[in-house]
Parts: structure tokens; sequence; C-alpha cells
């Protein structure tokens, strides 16, 4: 395998600096977010903990619904990402902008499609360190698109800071090894 990148041409997403994720420093006039969290030890624990991201099951460990016509992570296609339960459950569209599953990586970024209420993209990536290491990176750029983003104001960053948390902590549960 190796990585992929790709909006096609049909791509609706909502924000010019696709594939942006990939990279440091992240565009301005966004929200800024980096989480590292070490989530085991060793080459078993990195392809348990990079089959666990790329399969959506970290997510939905998590708490968030995922509807993908495609078993993992890929390029080019939909997601519908949900928060929340019933009637209160927020669906916000996306579509994954790029992957990478090669040497010491394994992940994927997606980025938010119309009538998702962010605009930007986050990234979820795997890496087996020098030193045997496994850690979880999220990072994302962001802007709120909705009345109740912009209202939630200072505590939207404080959320997204503590869903990547959340994320390497269930990430865990996939990387003993």
């Amino acid at each position: 395998m190796g990585s992929s990148d790709a909006p096609g041409p049909a791509s609706r997403l909502t924000y010019p600096e696709v594939g942006a994720t990939r990279r440091w420093p992240l565009p301005s006039g966004y929200r800024h977010l980096r989480v590292r969290t070490r989530v085991g030890q060793g080459r078993a624990a990195f392809e348990a903990a990079g089959r666990a991201v790329m399969d959506w099951r970290m997510l939905r460990a998590v708490g968030v619904s995922i509807r993908a016509a495609d078993p993992v992570a890929t390029p080019g296609r939909p997601v519908v990402v949900g928060l929340g339960v019933g009637r209160l459950r927020l669906r916000a569209p996306c579509e994954v902008v790029w992957t990478v599953a090669e040497g010491p990586r394994t992940g994927f970024a997606y980025g938010t499609l119309p009538g998702h209420p962010e605009r930007g993209e986050e990234a979820f990536v795997v890496e087996l360190e020098p030193d045997g290491s496994v850690v979880l990176t999220v990072t994302a750029f962001s802007r709120s698109m909705s009345w109740f983003g912009r209202a939630a104001g200072p505590l939207v960053p404080l959320f997204q800071r503590a869903y990547a948390r959340r994320c390497g902590r269930v990430l865990r549960r996939w990387a003993v090894g």
C-alpha cells in the first residue's frame, strides 16, 4: 500500500486547503488542533491500531456513528459522521481526502462537505516511532459554520481536544502488543 490523495473533480469540499493536515503549520484563519497520544509499543500494536483507525472501529468506539459505503477509509469517498443521540444526533457529511499506509504511518483525513456544522479537515494517523512507541496523532483545522458552533465559542476547542484524547485512550484497546 502507499499513500493516496483524492478529492476528484466532482468534490464538494467546503474549504480550499484540501490535504493540509499532512503538513505543519496548518492554514491560518482556522482553529488548530494537534494531539499526540501514546497508545502502545511495537510492530504488532502499530498494525492493530492502524487497522482500528482505518476500518472506523476507533471512531465508533468513542461514540461516533459512521455511515460509510466502504469498510475502510477510502480517498474520494463520502462518510457521514454522527454525534449525539436520537433527534439530537448531529449528522456531519465528510469526504475522505487522503490516506497513508506506508512505512511507519497509517491513517486518513476527512474534510467537510456542505451540511457539516464546521469547515475544515481532521486527520487520524498512527505512527511507529523509532523507539517502538505507537502514537496516535489527531490533527485538525476548523472553523464554525453553524450558529450553534459560533454560540459555543471557546467550548468548541475544549471539546475537540477532549475528543482527540478519548480517541487515543480508546485506541489503546486494539494496540495491546
